[in-house]
Formats: C-alpha cells, sequence, structure tokens
C-alpha cells in the first residue's frame, strides 16, 4: 500500500468522461467479483465518474497554500454539470505565490440554498502519488476480491478528497432526482493550516446573520459514521531567554534550554492531572483534554551556551474555553519557574482556539462517535440572532488514523457508500425544513 507511482496530471478530458450522460455516476455494482492480477485495476477506476474524479483530484497536488491547480480543475469540472460556480477569492495569485480560493456552487440563481455541503481541498505535506493496490490475500494465484475492496492510496486519498468527491456525486445524483433540491457546495483552503478558507467565507456575505441555510454538512473522515462532537483547540508557543557564552565557560551565560526543559516536562503531564489540582479539564463526552509539544526549536552549536529557546503546543480541549485553559498553562508555568519571567507564554491573538464542538446526529441509520481531531467547523461563525438553530453534520469516508501518514489509503466501498450516507443526509436535512 505505501507503494509509489508516478502521477499523471489529470486532464480535461477525464472532466468530459465524468459528465457522460450514458455512465451512471458511481459506474457498476459495488458487489461485482474480480480476478487478479490479470485485470487491469485503472478499468475499475476508469468505469466510474466518481472514482475518476476522485483520482484526478488526488493526482492533482494541493499542499495547503498550493492549491490552485486542483481548485481550477474542481471549478471546470463542477461547470460542466451546469452549475452556478463563485470563485471566491481569498489571496489573488503574484509571481511568488498562487492564487488561493474556494469554491461555492449551487443550481441557477439559487445562490442562498438551504443545505450547504462542505469539505476542503488542501492536503498536509509531503505529496504521496496515487496508486491502487489488491486487498491483501495469503494466496498469490488465482486471487480473487470484491471490486469494492480494492485499495486507492495516495496524499489525500482520505483527508478530505475523498469527502469532496463524494459530496460532489452525492449532489449532483440528488439534483438528477430532483433539480429544484435547494443544495450548494463548499469547497475550501487551507483547513490543515489555519482555516483561512472557512473564515473567509465566514465573514462574506454568503454568510448571512441571519444565515440562509438551516443545515451545513462538513465532509471529513468519519469512518462513515455521524460524529456528535469534536474536541476543541489551542495552540500556543512557550519562549525561553537566556544569556549567549562559551560552553566552556556556561557560569558566564545562562541556558535557555535549562530554562525550558523542566517547563516542557511539567506540561507534558497536565493531561494526567486530575483537574482539580491544576491539570487539563475533561468531559464525560471527550475525555481527557491531551497536549502535545509538537516543535521545539533552541541553540546555534554544541559549544555556545543557548540564549534563545522556544516549543510550539497544540492542547485537544475536550472541555471549558480556550481562555479555560490558557489560564491552566499559566499557573502551570508561573509554578514550575516561580514567575521569574526567564520563560513566557505567546498565545498569538485572542480569537486563537476553539472549544469544543457538539454536533447533531439525529439522523436514523448511522453510528455515532466522537473525535479528537479539529475542523473548520468552529471557523463558520453561525449568528442566528435568535432564531432556529442551524444544524451541524460531520462525516465522510475513510479514517482519520491514516489521514497524514505514509500510508494514507481508502476502498472503493468506503467512497460509494459515503455517496448514499451524503444523500441521507441530504434527503433529510430537506425532509426536515
Amino acid at each position: 500500500m505505501k507503494a509509489i507511482y508516478c502521477y499523471i496530471v489529470a486532464s480535461l478530458a477525464r472532466v468530459a468522461l465524468a459528465s457522460g450522460s450514458q455512465l451512471p455516476f458511481r459506474g457498476s455494482a459495488v458487489n461485482e467479483n474480480v480476478e487478479s492480477p490479470s485485470l487491469d485495476l485503472d478499468r475499475i477506476i476508469d468505469e466510474s465518474p466518481l472514482l475518476s474524479f476522485h483520482r484526478d483530484i488526488v493526482q492533482i497536488p494541493s499542499i495547503s497554500e498550493h492549491e490552485e491547480s486542483v481548485g481550477n480543475f474542481v471549478l471546470d469540472f463542477i461547470r460542466s454539470h451546469n452549475l452556478t460556480v463563485e470563485k471566491q477569492i481569498i489571496t489573488p495569485g503574484n509571481d511568488t505565490e498562487q492564487e488561493r480560493f474556494n469554491i461555492y456552487a449551487y443550481t441557477g440563481g439559487n445562490r442562498f440554498p438551504k443545505v450547504v455541503l462542505t469539505s476542503h481541498l488542501d492536503t498536509v505535506p509531503p505529496f504521496i502519488p496515487y496508486s491502487l493496490h489488491p486487498p491483501a490475500s495469503d494466496s498469490a494465484e488465482n486471487l480473487k476480491f470484491n471490486r469494492s475492496n480494492l485499495i486507492i492510496a495516495g496524499r489525500g486519498t482520505v483527508d478530505a478528497k475523498a469527502s469532496v468527491a463524494a459530496i460532489l456525486f452525492a449532489a449532483l445524483e440528488t439534483l438528477d432526482s430532483n433539480p429544484d433540491a435547494s443544495i450548494g457546495l463548499l469547497f475550501d483552503v487551507g483547513e490543515e493550516k489555519s482555516s483561512v478558507g472557512m473564515k473567509h467565507f465566514s465573514r462574506s456575505d454568503l454568510n448571512p446573520a441571519p444565515p440562509t441555510f438551516h443545515t451545513v454538512i462538513f465532509g471529513e473522515p468519519t469512518e462513515l459514521k455521524l460524529v456528535a462532537g469534536h474536541k476543541g483547540a489551542l495552540g500556543f508557543r512557550i519562549v525561553a531567554e537566556g544569556k549567549a557564552a562559551h560552553s566552556g565557560y556556561p557560569w558566564l551565560g545562562k541556558s535557555a534550554i535549562s530554562s525550558l526543559l523542566p517547563v516542557l516536562s511539567y506540561l507534558d503531564t497536565l493531561q494526567d492531572i486530575p483537574p482539580e489540582k491544576g491539570g487539563l479539564l475533561r468531559s464525560e463526552k471527550f475525555g481527557q483534554s491531551t497536549l502535545n509539544i509538537g516543535v521545539v526549536r533552541a541553540g546555534l552549536a554544541a559549544n555556545v551556551v543557548p540564549a534563545y529557546a522556544e516549543a510550539t503546543i497544540s492542547v485537544r480541549l475536550a472541555a471549558g474555553s480556550p481562555d479555560d485553559t490558557r489560564e491552566i498553562v499559566r499557573k502551570a508555568v508561573e509554578d514550575v519557574t516561580g514567575g521569574d519571567g526567564s520563560v513566557y507564554l505567546d498565545f498569538g491573538g485572542t480569537e486563537n482556539g476553539a472549544p469544543p464542538q457538539h454536533l447533531d446526529f439525529d439522523v436514523d441509520g448511522f453510528d455515532v462517535i466522537t473525535v479528537n481531531y479539529g475542523t473548520d467547523i468552529p471557523s463558520l461563525n453561525i449568528s442566528t440572532l435568535g432564531g432556529p438553530k442551524v444544524k451541524r453534520y460531520l462525516y465522510g469516508p475513510g479514517s482519520i488514523h491514516v489521514a497524514h501518514g505514509d500510508d494514507e489509503a481508502i476502498t472503493v466501498g468506503e467512497l460509494e457508500d459515503a455517496v448514499r450516507g451524503y444523500k441521507r443526509l441530504i434527503s433529510a436535512a430537506l425532509g426536515t425544513h
């Protein structure tokens, strides 16, 4: 599954194939048994517009801040299906940076649909080429497998181009049977770094107060389960300043690393300390808050006493507000340092961080879970002004456990099941209202 293949840049010819009315949206039946290795695995993908589209967008690298090419491909594909498309420019391109934009689509002049489906186009690094693999088997001869078990590997196959593809085809199939369905699509950029795309959409005229939409369906890898909620998040830096000196005479300086290490060591235990004793908050729904020391930078050379050290830390909040956790961290640093000022915290702007998100899961027929990862959901500011609550669902194909790894992969069956799942959520949203 980790095999690396050279990828082929997607072409508009495939767009034309995917839009052909002579083919069903998802290709042949999912329970068809096939043989390998004599079978051309690419044929399974070629025969399905859904799988072909997923292949095409995965083959286009789109690491955060480099989403322009995949965005243009998706934009052209959606236009080819006669939807109205708006290109919501976030940062214009120049000689050194790519243009970054969201894609917002709807039917005809229905610019403010009742139901919005959304997922993100960017991925984490590094780019891993698209590849196909039969499911694992003890027998190398006369291998037979169900086509739904064919494995699709590569960066973004799960997070979140699987959701992008399944959302788009669920919308197309819904509109094919019900052209008046009031649904819209938002494919945004930057979710993996700062949610810049969703924040831009949130501040735009497409998100009025009170909102015109009553339901938003977010696409992320949830193993085809509805998510009842996900943890909040808080990121911050911790900095130590000292005085440089020759390592042969360390008493002439002050090591920033030596100041920082005991603080980091204590912070690393906060998730296991009971809240009443100064530890991170907990909840019955999400369990413990967790803290990760993700990056440490310090020092110039082995023979120089370091004058500067810093660490970047991420906390997943199981309860309370970001301000609550800021106060817990401040108190912990003060307890270790005695408040001498040698180590200080940088929490960034006041808007940094988000509390735990409690989501809707009232559609029958889905298993329900909670997840620890963050999403674009907190970045969509919905101001109902006292009106009816906007429902928010989180659902999608694939597992978060492989989403950022070198073994990121999904099966044909998961992709096709996700289309059916999104259609059920759309139908429930339109029916309820």
